[in-house]
């Protein structure tokens, strides 16, 4: 495989004509022109949210997709239901915060039910979890990952801009009744200058509750588009500050195409996660697929172009050919750190954590 030199080294992005190398009517594996094949989904519900954390949202003024855009029930699971004809294994619900659609855990089920589908995942923000992770669980759901970037109140409320950390320990709590969920996973998004303090505190709920604390570098997924190289606080550092306190042993990937490096605390007393996106790019090994809550396929967090399923599924078109072009053309790699302006042409929130 040709898109790197290696799954932990920058990538630089090759330009591929669309549908090069593409013979309409092929099957087989979901595989693009660097031979990845891709088993994984991610598909956005909605794009609104309770939160307006920094590094993603404005404070105000966010504009939402209007309903006629958004994918239907019905259209989700068909367009899951396809992409898991063609390969796809594991889905991951996210948002804006998912748990804001209605009916979620009844869409969750259908899902999980389809053929083909081994795991259905959910990452949330964690505000409604505690009044939904009953029902979730019941439905199919697998496992969670919960975004709780400080434990200190106002530090919390610093980044995300509302007071709701009560809210959000107790959906972490409401997980640990569940113990198909364990380990519940925690991300943490790093921001330098602002989240040093919190590393030791989140390193100690790996330690002291059944979860993996996950350290996720910030990246230019912001809709004000603030974020600057200097913003990013790198996981080579952050792993520094933890090992300091205590000493820490690598573990082996969970899969080749894992987007986290994986410790334990040398004690046995836990396990970390370092997601690098920045500073230790995976795109080498990459898998995954994007599925927007308007019904837009993305290949790359970082692609500037997009296959619209949602205008090819209300036309009655084939969509298994949209589908297997979009994948012929992914880039080899993000352009953070390649291109002067790396942020895609939506925010995180648009596109679906």
């Amino acid at each position: 495989m040709n898109a790197c030199r290696g799954p932990r080294t920058p990538c630089r992005l090759r330009s591929v004509m669309p549908g090069w190398g593409y013979a309409r009517g092929v099957e087989g594996p979901l595989t693009d022109a660097f031979g990845r094949v891709h088993r994984a989904l991610r598909v956005s519900v909605t794009d609104r949210c309770n939160l307006r954390c920094r590094y993603c949202m404005p404070a105000e003024g966010m504009a939402w997709l209007p309903g006629d855009r958004v994918l239907r029930d019905a259209e989700v699971v068909r367009l899951v239901g396809l992409l898991a004809r063609m390969g796809v294994r594991e889905v991951r619900v996210t948002g804006g915060e998912p748990l804001l659609r209605p009916g979620i855990a009844p869409l969750v089920g259908r899902m999980a039910a389809l053929p083909g589908v081994r795991e259905v995942s959910m990452t949330s923000n964690g505000v409604l979890l505690d009044r939904h992770v009953d029902d979730l669980v019941a439905a199919g759901l697998a496992r969670v990952n919960v975004s709780v970037d400080s434990l200190d109140p106002e530090r919390f409320a610093a980044i995300t801009r509302r007071r709701d950390l009560d809210r959000v320990l107790a959906g972490l709590r409401a997980c640990e009744r569940h113990p198909s969920l364990r380990p519940v996973k925690v991300n943490a998004v790093c921001l330098r200058g602002l989240s040093e303090p919190d590393v030791l505190p989140l390193a100690a709920l790996a330690r002291e509750r059944p979860y993996v604390v996950r350290f996720v570098e910030v990246m230019p997924l912001d809709a004000p588009r603030e974020w600057t190289r200097d913003l990013v606080l790198g996981g080579e550092e952050v792993r520094a500050i933890v090992a300091a306190r205590w000493p820490l042993l690598p573990l082996p990937a969970d899969r080749p195409s894992a987007t986290a490096t994986r410790w334990a605390f040398a004690d046995g007393a836990g396990e970390l996660e370092f997601v690098s996106s920045v500073t230790e790019p995976f795109c080498a090994a990459c898998d995954r697929l994007r599925l927007t809550a308007d019904g837009q396929l993305r290949t790359c967090l970082f692609a500037d172009q997009e296959a619209d399923l949602r205008g090819a599924l209300r036309r009655g078109e084939p969509l298994e050919p949209v589908v297997r072009q979009a994948v012929w053309g992914k880039p080899a790699g993000h352009a953070i750190g390649v291109a002067a302006d790396p942020a895609p042409m939506r925010p995180m929130s648009r596109i679906g954590g």
